[in-house]
C-alpha cells in the first residue's frame, strides 16, 4: 500500500464518520426507543430522509452548514409557536 492509496481510503473513512456524527446529531437517530425491528427501520428512515433535505436545503444557502439550518428551522418555529400555539393549553 502506497500513500496515496491510505490517503484515498483515510478520506473514505472521514466522510462516513462525518455522515454518522451528522445522521446523530442533527435527527436525534439515537433516540430510538422502538422494539421491533420495523418500527427502527421506520425510525431511521425519517431520520434519513430529514437528513437528506437538510442537506439539499444547506446546499441551496450558500454558505451555511447543516446544523446552523436546523438551528433556523427549529427557532423560526419556536418563534411562531410562542406568537401563536396551535395546541391549547388548559
Amino acid at each position: 500500500m502506497n500513500l496515496f492509496v491510505a490517503e484515498l481510503r483515510n478520506d473514505n473513512r472521514w466522510q462516513i464518520e462525518d455522515f454518522h456524527r451528522g445522521f446523530k446529531q442533527l435527527t436525534g437517530s439515537e433516540k430510538c426507543q422502538c422494539r421491533k425491528a420495523r418500527s427502527q427501520r421506520n425510525h431511521l428512515a425519517c431520520c434519513y430522509h430529514a437528513w437528506v433535505s437538510l442537506k439539499i436545503k444547506a446546499k441551496q444557502q450558500i454558505a451555511k452548514t447543516m446544523y446552523q439550518v436546523r438551528n433556523e428551522l427549529f427557532r423560526n418555529y419556536l418563534i411562531q409557536q410562542l406568537k401563536k400555539s396551535t395546541i391549547k393549553a388548559i
